[in-house]
């Protein structure tokens, strides 16, 4: 096999999957930590888990407009 022949088993994972596997993975965390404030009844770590899904929605809506500007800019 030539040095410079492509692999046609090797899958190329482009910044636009890490991107939308980012925001995809963050979103589900943000309803995870959702649902884990609404299901535990000590105030506290409710609270801890609401702030959680706060903050890991604010990544989510950033890692999707660099989704949406990267998608657009190719």
């Amino acid at each position: 096999m030539e040095q410079d022949s492509v692999n046609r088993n090797e899958v190329e994972i482009t910044t636009y999957d890490r991107l939308l596997r980012a925001w995809e993975n963050s979103m589900e965390m943000v309803r995870d930590f959702e649902m884990y404030s609404k299901r535990i009844e000590d105030n506290k770590i409710k609270e801890v888990f609401k702030e959680f899904a706060e903050d890991e929605g604010m990544h989510a809506t950033k890692l999707r407009e660099l989704l949406l500007e990267y998608r657009d800019r190719r």
